[in-house]
């Protein structure tokens, strides 16, 4: 019974956590088309702002007469880290992606560019030494039986909390209706007077700062370290999760990220050295995805149908 209650804890909370790992990729993708292979790459900035500005914090804040618990500033310096991630985003959009956005190859390849230009911009300062991430609670709680740390449980409620607020904007703010309309015809949006470039450059701040945030926690509630290359592997989970939900589908981000979180638990939990294969276990659903439903489980025109 104890291992049904953790199965289910589990695949919550990492399910949540990747799916807004996954969220911003798909955010990119809804509003211009364009596939962001950088996206792993905020996940790993926003690691490595967060353990330098928690330093920061933690040296100047006593200094300037500011007494704020521990907790405080560790949450200080993750809002702080998101910030400044998405304002690097839209600067890597408009000096780069902008000039090449609607060509599809021309994308990838300076997407891919980007990408090793911050791993090697990463390594050139820190070297390929891992550097520890702050943690924001030590503590654990007992639900259902089952201990889990509450560190991921913030982690779990600020992923739900962040994407029933993007789903919000999108849905009932007039920022929100130009990225639909956008979405929908980018002509058609340009002539109704809405400012393209700008948008786009608002729409990969939000994609980068949710991407760095779940780094953090992931990063934070996991092993506690950050390398330069650890932009890899969110990639290609951010990749599986929004094939696996549909391109452009924020629903289906969420679903794709739970089914996915869900897996990955029974995996480890119920399977025989399941830790071992874990890793691949969202890539055999994304290949098994593309050959029996190559739109995912809610593409981009069924969403924007509704």
């Amino acid at each position: 019974m104890a291992l049904i209650e953790a199965l289910l804890l589990s695949g919550a909370i990492q399910g949540a956590i990747y799916a807004l790992l996954a969220l911003g990729f798909t955010l990119i993708y809804g509003v211009s088309g364009l596939v962001n292979m950088a996206h792993g790459s905020f996940f790993m900035i926003g690691t490595y702002a967060f353990f330098i500005l928690n330093a920061l914090f933690f040296s100047v804040f006593p200094v300037l007469g500011l007494s704020l618990s521990p907790l405080w500033i560790t949450i200080f310096a993750l809002v702080v880290a998101a910030i400044v991630t998405g304002i690097i985003g839209s600067i890597a959009y408009r000096l780069t992606m902008h000039y090449v956005i609607g060509d599809e190859v021309a994308i990838l390849v300076v997407t891919v560019a980007l990408a090793l230009i911050f791993q090697q911009l990463v390594l050139v300062g820190y070297g390929p030494s891992l550097v520890p991430v702050p943690t924001f609670l030590r503590e654990s709680t007992v639900i259902l039986g089952v201990t889990v740390t509450q560190s991921r449980l913030l982690a779990f409620v600020v992923s739900i909390v962040l994407f029933l607020s993007l789903w919000l904007f999108i849905s009932r703010s007039k920022i929100g209706g130009a990225m639909r309309a956008l979405s929908q015809d980018r002509e058609a949006a340009m002539l109704m007077g809405i400012n393209t470039g700008r948008l786009y450059m608002l729409t990969i701040a939000i994609s980068a700062a949710f991407a760095a945030i779940a780094g953090m926690f992931i990063a934070a509630s996991g092993s506690g370290l950050a390398s330069p290359y650890i932009w890899l592997e969110p990639l290609a989970l951010s990749f599986a999760i929004v094939i696996l939900g549909g391109l452009g589908s924020i629903k289906g981000t969420l679903i794709g990220g739970f089914i996915i979180g869900y897996t990955i638990s029974t995996v480890e939990l119920l399977v025989p050295q399941g830790g071992t294969i874990v890793t691949i276990v969202p890539f055999v659903i994304m290949v098994l995805i593309l050959l029996l439903r190559p739109k995912g489980l809610f593409g981009k025109r069924i969403e924007m149908e509704e």
